[in-house]
């Protein structure tokens, strides 16, 4: 696989190489962002955005570095009212992903310098290399912000702007601690290096991407002072910002380097399935107390319940981390309370909030993923009884109304002011796509679920049990072809029975009733269903969230938050449905070899996306309902990642790895095509 480089042209041009972003991750929750230019556009753009309790509290500590080399060539570049300035893009030549973030400059003479930048895994450490062909003298100024990463600082008193310099083992440190309550930042520099405490606030940096989302953009920054290095040919320079104690030289800068190198080199033959296998390694991260969970996306995320059990398949399992991927489930479940798993873990620390219908839902999907990926028949034992307990909970009712109708036996749920579904935009206390009552894929989750306890039970000699979630799942399945398929539009109902009847607008959710593991209706509603939704929502780069025509229908996400929220499900497109598209495709009409070579042809615009748009070797949240299709939300989402990957590692992938086994509660053993 060969790096991902941006050319000259493309680096030269500031509006361009401005809305590049490249992402660098820890491993904890912290990370790294920034742009191809080198500007910060961004609130959350920084160079160590540490984690103080991971994967949450997460602070912007290094802000940027402005370099100049002698005798006055920029390499930094950063933006003002008014004025690009410095304007070091001008020099840059290539920026590429080698395996991370890489900048070349020409500093005259032919003669270039090389930056390149990479976190230490496990660590709040951020090291920068500087490279070049001839020596040179090169300044170093750091910008520390030291704030919350949803917040923006501005000049203020209470900045302590003393800094302690020594010569310790092979560096220069010089040691920083800007506001009490935060931590002491060391900045480990190659031991040749001279450093000015000239301390000053630099005004009014401005954030475009925060303008763009109708957000607060400028910001005052400090500049701790300058170091000043010198650079041999054949030798690393450094800069190494960390909250660790660990002793820091060239040799350890160079082992970390070669560590970091090694851990990231691509497995398998298919370049798109690598990118995307390195892409999803940035999301798996651990907890304060080692277990691992999976951040939803960069950089504004942290863990939510049900982007991490969507993403687990294809962020985990489809690269064999199973290991991981058990203890995720195992994690989340000691945090369920009355049935349901936490919607998501605020990042200040307050108590969980499970405003949330399906997350618990798609635990089941990622647990029946794990185990027929493992025959982890002991891990099935270990949690048969709180999945019992949970589907209890559902049957008898729990918190925001959910509760099975004691008529038709489908799932309701709702309650005023809650979202409960993955269409979950709120504004104040206005609630976009409240989808209160029976919404569609909730009931094909439910009855999912029912099918794997009865599956399970059985398998683990409790014939009763299975013989009673059979009889429950077979309840919902009469009910659901009656309740919501609409035979006027050809496809299914996206909600029935809530508080305004029934729902006919075209939504992807429908896709759900035949792309999970026990499909629901009859071959012909499937197909049906289908070409509806390939006639109204597919797109080149995910399914929209509704039909265009329909009243409600936003064809642009953009603006400010009131606007962005109001058609973050109102049309918008997101990537990760395309997985479930495909699945219910092939589902529908067999995955014979004709039917998955026009599935990863789907993929081919989304492939491009990964490698020359918006957040380099990631996959977007979401992309604008019509052309062209303009990227938008969290330039890095977590589920739209894992869904690509999981498409081209199983279900497009040779056919004898699409065959999945399934023992029916009430048959014997299946082969289930997917």
């Amino acid at each position: 696989m060969n790096a991902l480089a941006v050319p000259r042209e493309v680096c030269s041009e500031f509006e361009r190489a401005s809305r590049l972003e490249w992402l660098e991750t820890n491993g904890k929750g912290g990370f790294a962002m920034g742009t191809v230019a080198g500007a910060n556009t961004r609130r959350y753009h920084g160079l160590l955005v540490a984690s103080l309790r991971p994967p949450v509290e997460r602070h912007v500590l290094l802000s940027r570095l402005e370099e100049t080399v002698e005798p006055g060539i920029e390499l930094a570049t950063n933006a003002y009212p008014g004025a690009i300035h410095p304007s070091g893009y001008r020099n840059l030549i290539e920026f590429r992903l080698d395996p991370f973030p890489t900048w070349v400059f020409d500093i005259g003479g032919g003669a270039r310098i090389e930056k390149s930048l990479f976190l230490v895994q496990g660590e709040d450490t951020a090291v920068v290399l500087y490279r070049a062909t001839r020596p040179c003298r090169i300044a170093v100024a750091p910008f520390v912000a030291f704030r919350d990463y949803h917040s923006l600082v501005h000049s203020n008193p209470s900045l302590d702007g003393s800094v302690r310099a020594d010569r310790t083992g092979g560096a220069l440190t010089v040691r920083l601690r800007p506001y009490a309550g935060l931590p002491e930042l060391r900045l480990h520099v190659s031991p040749a290096a001279r450093f000015v405490a000239d301390g000053t606030w630099y005004f009014a940096h401005q954030y475009e991407a925060e303008r763009d989302r109708g957000l607060d953009f400028v910001e005052d920054l400090w500049r701790t002072g300058t170091f000043t290095i010198e650079i041999a040919p054949g030798q690393a320079a450094f800069v190494v910002a960390s909250l660790s104690d660990r002793p820091v030289d060239a040799a350890a800068v160079a082992r970390l380097e070669a560590e970091e190198r090694a851990r990231r080199l691509p497995a398998g033959a298919d370049p798109f399935a690598a990118r995307l296998s390195q892409a999803a390694s940035q999301y798996v991260v651990r907890r304060q107390d080692g277990s691992p969970t999976v951040i939803a996306g960069y950089p504004w995320f942290t863990d939510w319940g049900r982007d991490t059990m969507i993403a687990l398949p294809g962020l985990l399992l489809s690269r064999g981390r199973f290991d991981e991927a058990r203890d995720v489930i195992r994690s989340f479940l000691a945090h369920r309370d009355r049935g349901l798993l936490p919607n998501r873990f605020p990042d200040r620390g307050e108590a969980p909030e499970y405003n949330t219908v399906d997350a618990t839902l798609w635990l089941f999907q990622a647990a029946f993923a794990y185990v027929a990926a493992t025959a982890d028949d002991a891990f099935v034992r270990e949690i048969l009884p709180a999945f019992e307990e949970i589907l209890r909970f559902h049957l008898e009712g729990t918190r925001h109304g959910i509760r099975v109708d004691p008529v038709d036996r489908l799932l309701a749920a709702g309650e005023p002011g809650a979202q409960l579904t993955w269409m979950d935009a709120k504004v104040g206390d206005h609630v976009v796509t409240p989808r209160h009552g029976k919404p569609v894929e909730i009931n094909a989750l439910w009855y999912n679920a029912l099918r794997i306890a009865a599956l399970w039970a059985r398998d683990t000699g409790n014939d009763a049990g299975a013989a009673s979630y059979a009889r429950e799942a077979d309840a919902v399945e009469r009910a659901f072809a009656r309740a919501f398929w609409n035979p006027e539009r050809g496809c299914l109902y996206d909600v029935v029975g809530g508080p305004l009847g029934d729902d006919a607008a075209i939504r992807p959710n429908q896709l759900f009733a035949l792309s999970l593991p026990f499909p629901l209706l009859d071959s012909i509603q499937r197909r049906a269903i289908v070409r509806v939704v390939e006639k109204e929502l597919v797109t080149p780069y995910g399914l929209r969230t509704l039909a265009p025509g329909e009243r409600e229908y936003v064809a642009h996400f953009r603006g400010g938050p009131w606007e962005r929220d109001s058609a973050y499900h109102q049309g918008t497109v997101w990537p990760w449905l395309i997985g479930p598209y495909i699945r219910a495709y092939l589902s529908a009409f067999g995955s014979t070899t004709e039917n998955v070579d026009h599935c990863r042809r789907l993929l081919e615009p989304l492939e491009r996306h990964l490698v020359s748009d918006a957040c380099l070797g990631q996959i977007s949240e979401v992309f604008d309902a019509e052309e062209p299709f303009r990227p938008g939300g969290c330039p890095a989402q977590a589920w739209s990642v894992a869904e690509l990957l999981r498409l081209v590692t199983v279900d497009l992938a040779d056919p004898s790895a699409r065959a999945i086994r399934i023992r029916r509660s009430d048959g014997p053993l299946l082969e289930e095509t997917r």
